[in-house]
Formats: C-alpha cells, structure tokens, sequence
C-alpha cells in the first residue's frame, strides 16, 4: 500500500512537469511577433526559433539519456528544471540589449531542459506502476502536457500580446527618443513573463529536491548504447516516432493555407453555426476579420483534439491492449486523410481537424511499446527516441515542397506513409505480444 501511495504521489508531481513543459513550449509562440519587432527581425530569422527548439532535441537527447544512466532520474529531473530556468533568465539580457544571438542562447537552453525532462519523465511515468499499464499513464501524463499546450496561447494573448505590436514602418517614423521608450516597453513585454517563469521552474526544481522519489532499478547499471540501438522494436519505435512528429507538426503548420486554398472563409460567414463559432472565438465582429483569422481560430480545435484524444487514450489502453488502440487511431488517421482529400468544403475541414484527435495516443503509447522490456538500458532508449522529435523539423518542409510542387492532395500521401507505418508498428507489436 505504501508503495502504491509513493508512485501515485511521484506521478503526481511528474504529471506537473508534463503541464509544466507544454506550457513553456507554446507559449514561447507568442514571442514571435515580439520578437520580429525587438530584434528587427525577418520572417525567416523569426522562423529560427523553431530551429533552436528541435534542434535542442536532436543534438542533446542521447547526452541525456547518459547523464540519466549516471545521476538517475530524480537528479536528472532536477538538472532539466534548473536548465530551463537559466534559458528563461537569459530572455532578460537577450531582451534588455536586443542580441539575437542571446535570445537564441537562452531558447536552445531551455530546449535542452526541456529535453532531459523528457528524457527523464516519460520513461519514469512507464516505470511507476505495472509494465500492462504503462501507456496508460503515459496517456494520462501526455493529456496534461496537452492542456499546458492549449491554455499557453491564451496566456500568451494576454501577458505577453496584450498591446499593439507596431511595424517596422510605423517604427520608423517614430523620433529616436519615442524608439528608445518603445523597445524598452518591448523588451518588458517579453522579460517579466519568462523571469516570472523562471522563479516558479526554480521553485518546483526545489520542492523536487525535497520531495521522495521511488527508486525504481538501477538507473546506472548499464550505459551500453550499443546494446540498446540493436533492439529492433526500440528503433522501429524511434522511426515510428519521427514520423508522428513529422506528420503532426507538418498539418498544424500548414492547415491555415489548406484551409483558405478551399475558400473556406466565405463557407464558414455563409453558414450560421460556424459563424457563430468563429465570432465566439475571435472575439469580434466576424466582417472585421481577416480570411486568415476566419479559418485560423479552427486550428484550435485540431490541438484540443489531441488533448482530449489523450485523457479517452488514457482510459482505452488501460482497458484493451495498446498496440490494438495505436493501430486503430492510425488507421482512423488515414481514413480522415482519404475523406478530406476527396471532399471539399466544411466536410473537408473537419475530417483534417479531426486528425488531431487520432494523433492524441501516438506519442506516450509509441514511446512505452518503444521501451517496454529494456529494463535497466531505458535512460538510454528514452535519449534514442526523443532525438526522433527532430521529425518536427523535417518532415514539414518535405510536406511544404510538396504543396509547392504539386498540390496539397499530393502532399496528404507524404502524411499517409507516415501513420500507415504507426499502424504497422503498433500491429507489429500486437503481435510481438500475442508470441509471448
């Protein structure tokens, strides 16, 4: 009983991180436009900050994983909080003296302690409990990280997007004293948000120092990359990884354009319950709106799609076998593929938008199939799967070519090759299960 009580308080802490990470990652978002305006930026130079982030994961997962092997996870959980907590502080110079460089310093920073977090946390949630159970918590732990995600814009339009952001050109006709005034307004709009972040990430990373951890293995026992990258299943899982990235990042980034190559915009004014839907989010008349605005407040419905798809995931893997719910959400992933790329219109967009929801299992059920049964080597097998994330950097620019090339129906196909090999993993491992 007393150890039933000891993981159920551990994985209560641990699913505060989940929030925790999700938060910070969006509502780093919100300081694009801030950013192109501090910095004097470009679109592109402004579109680096996603570089920063995904690259943190490809260069500094498998480090991780090693340093987890030495301190274990509790330490490591320490280490990736106080990481982020000097990124969040390196905003304020970054912001003060409007260097770039620092800004990007400070970002790839709290990327990297985002990365040993998730290093450490996603297979610590698979070992606090029965192995049949893992990827339920997973889920669980994931739905959380979800809602930190969804609440993080609405933050962000408040504390951080809340005034006018002025153009370069509107910039520019201001005298060099009203410059002056407006940058250091600027530079408070982005510095107070992330110090005061950065208090309370030191101030978890303390009650993390004090709270007891079940000591779950010998997290040291073993630091054989060798051993761990000839597990077939973990590097089929790492595969199966990139490509749920991939495809996730690569339809939210690009749904805004699908949308409004459908005309979706004067759809969604002629048809009274969109409209009224869209109204309610925009928060204003919809005739003052651009097109882009129209069809854009819709994507929210794709990324809260994956939360609630989490917390009904967490529930079906706990009840059936996981590798069966992969394979069916997979399976469901295409078929909404097929629907919208065959259909136009609001039955179009919806079947996309619902994407989102079948998305929602992929990760926490493909990360604990991945390292179910490496024992002692799973610090290891967590840094080789979570350099897979880089797939977020890849694939959309493969699915953009595409587009560019083609069309966006061409473009669907590059996705469906991506959740048709989630299906095989996920049936492969039915299998591999059923052998047993």
């Amino acid at each position: 009983m007393n150890q039933k009580k000891s993981y159920r308080t551990a994985f209560i802490f641990l699913t505060v991180l989940f929030f925790l990470w999700g938060f910070i990652t969006v509502l780093v978002d919100s300081l694009i436009p801030r950013l192109r305006e501090v910095f004097t930026l470009s679109y592109f130079q402004a579109g680096m900050v996603q570089l920063a982030f995904f690259g943190a994961f490809f260069l500094l997962s498998i480090p991780a994983g090693y340093i987890l092997s030495k301190i274990g996870y509790k330490k490591g959980i320490i280490l990736g909080l106080s990481t982020m907590a000097v990124g969040c502080l390196l905003f304020y110079p970054a912001a003060s003296y409007r260097i770039f460089g620092i800004f990007m310093l400070g970002y790839f920073i709290l990327a990297g302690g985002i990365t040993i977090l998730q290093v450490a946390a996603n297979p610590y949630v698979t070992i606090l409990g029965p192995e049949s159970s893992a990827s339920s918590r997973l889920n669980l732990s994931q739905a959380f990280n979800s809602l930190g995600t969804s609440i993080a814009p609405l933050i962000g339009a408040l504390f951080i997007l809340s005034d006018k952001v002025m153009t370069s050109e509107e910039i520019s006709s201001m005298n060099a004293a009203e410059q002056k005034q407006y940058y250091i307004s600027e530079a408070a709009a982005v510095q107070e948000p992330f110090v005061g972040i950065a208090i309370f990430i030191a101030v978890i990373a303390l009650v993390f120092a004090f709270v007891k951890l079940p000591k779950i293995g010998d997290t040291a026992a073993s630091n054989d990359y060798g051993k761990v990258l000839r597990n077939k299943n973990l590097m089929l899982g790492a595969v199966g990884l990139f490509f749920y990235v991939g495809a996730e990042v690569a339809l939210g980034s690009y749904m805004v354009n699908y949308f409004l190559s459908l005309n979706l915009s004067n759809t969604i004014i002629n048809t009274p319950f969109m409209r009224t839907i869209a109204e309610w989010l925009l928060s204003s008349g919809i005739t003052e709106a651009s097109s882009m605005a129209v069809v854009g407040v819709f994507v929210t419905f794709y990324w809260t799609g994956a939360m609630i798809g989490r917390f009904i995931g967490s529930y079906l893997t706990k009840i059936m076998n996981p590798a069966v719910v992969l394979s069916a959400f997979a399976a469901c992933a295409v078929t909404m593929l097929i629907i919208t790329n065959f259909t136009v219109g609001l039955v179009a967009m919806w079947s996309i938008i619902a994407v989102g929801l079948f998305n929602s299992i992929m990760f926490p059920t493909i990360f604990s199939l991945a390292l179910d049964r490496l024992g002692d080597d799973k610090p290891q097998g967590s840094g080789v799967l979570c350099t897979m994330i880089v797939g977020g950097a890849i694939i959309p620019p493969a699915y953009g070519f595409l587009v560019d090339s083609f069309s966006f129906n061409i473009a669907f196909i590059l996705v469906m090759c991506c959740y048709a090999y989630i299906f095989y993993y996920g049936f492969r491992n039915k299998r591999r299960q059923v052998s047993i």
